[in-house]
């Protein structure tokens, strides 16, 4: 028997006291009962409820330990409240700052299973009624019975591990790059000023060992992403290249090197090359960027622009002969597909099922058009396109 100080556990106590019993189950507890339960009697053997009660504890009771610390502790098998209370409360707090790519990524590594979800889990791990359900089905006793500390110690051990199962090396480094990439310290105290404003001598110098590191950052995981080795390599290939793919880049770069962002290493190299224009997306952005490192551009070119000038000119030398011309539908569609090309990166054909393609008939409507022009056509784009 030991004495409970948190107000909080203490009420749960006694709220499984108020559970109700028919008169069946009261039975199998206690065979002498006449009806079913009508009350509940504590039997105070250590003075409990007289004892000075605090009204709760924080979530976080370990903030000297690290979030990796505390995930891998929980990893190797820690199962103890304190430490799964931390880290399911450091995560909390950590979802709150996710943006949808952020999520999109811990999802990914997660198997699917939200961070929310790993929270909710974690805490319920902890939850002193689940922990009782538990150890009263591992026990094999009914419900009101006390199936013992010794059972409720294995219940929560099982609990824990099962809530904390999805955890493994690589998402614990992703969750906590993620968590260092928001992090940010602000002296409020210590302000700087600004001593004086004039033209950076040295900041091509600066925009050139930054996009020289980027350049060495691609070219050493050319061998580990099958991308880069496609466009380092094995050009022929680039029709290839999906969305999925670059995402993949931008996932390991974002990772392991969040410094290196495309759109720093962008802003870099239009110093250098003297550009003006801006990316449509990120991705589209880490795109020309790697084109550009690669050599296939001399210089930065928005992607988008050059599908756009990719597309004039095939469509030019198509109708510059004397063979079938597109007719103006066609061309919509023609269109249509430039530009989620310029967008996606490339042209599946289950994107003939979403917007824009959807309002127009979906793939049965390029089908009807092109006939069996269509997948030799698609393949077509995919390649010429890209460059």
């Amino acid at each position: 028997m030991r004495d409970v100080k948190s107000r909080n556990y203490f009420e749960q106590m006694k709220g499984r006291g108020t559970r109700t019993l028919d008169m069946d189950d009261l039975k199998k507890v206690t065979p002498s009962a006449a009806s079913a339960k009508t009350h509940y009697v504590i039997v105070d053997a250590i003075g409990v409820t007289q004892s000075l009660k605090t009204a709760s504890h924080p979530l976080i009771t370990k903030p000297s330990l690290s979030f990796k610390d505390l995930a891998m502790n929980v990893l190797m098998g820690a199962t103890d409240e304190d430490t799964v209370s931390s880290l399911a409360a450091r995560l909390a707090w950590l979802n709150k700052q996710l943006d949808p790519d952020d999520q999109r990524r811990i999802r990914d590594a997660a198997k699917g299973l939200e961070l929310t979800q790993l929270v909710g889990k974690l805490f319920a791990a902890i939850d002193a009624d689940n922990i009782e359900a538990r150890a009263l089905k591992l026990a094999g006793q009914p419900i009101g019975t006390d199936p013992g500390d010794a059972q409720r110690e294995l219940a929560q051990q099982q609990l824990v591990s099962e809530a904390a199962s999805v955890l493994n090396g690589n998402l614990v480094e992703l969750i906590d790059s993620i968590r260092r990439d928001k992090e940010q310290t602000i002296d409020h105290d210590n302000l700087d000023q600004l001593v004086r404003a004039e033209w950076d001598k040295d900041a091509a110098s600066n925009a050139q060992a930054f996009v020289d590191e980027f350049a060495e950052y691609l070219k050493s995981n050319r061998d580990n992403i099958e991308s880069l080795a496609i466009f380092f390599d094995q050009p022929y290939r680039r029709r290839e290249v999906t969305y999925e793919m670059i995402q993949q880049i931008m996932d390991k770069l974002k990772t392991d090197k969040p410094r290196l962002a495309p759109a720093r290493v962008w802003h870099a190299y239009a110093q250098l090359d003297d550009y003006k224009g801006q990316p449509i997306t990120e991705l589209t952005a880490l795109v020309a960027l790697i084109r550009r490192v690669c050599g296939l551009d001399e210089k930065l070119t928005n992607y988008d622009a050059l599908v756009r000038r990719n597309f004039q000119n095939w469509i030019m030398q198509h109708h510059s002969g004397s063979g079938e011309k597109f007719n103006e539908e066609q061309m919509e569609w023609l269109r249509m597909i430039r530009d989620h090309v310029a967008i996606s990166i490339h042209m599946d054909r289950d994107a003939l099922e979403m917007a824009p393609f959807d309002n127009k008939g979906r793939l049965g409507k390029m089908h009807q058009l092109f006939g069996a022009r269509m997948e030799p056509l698609l393949d077509e784009l995919n390649e010429v396109l890209v460059g």
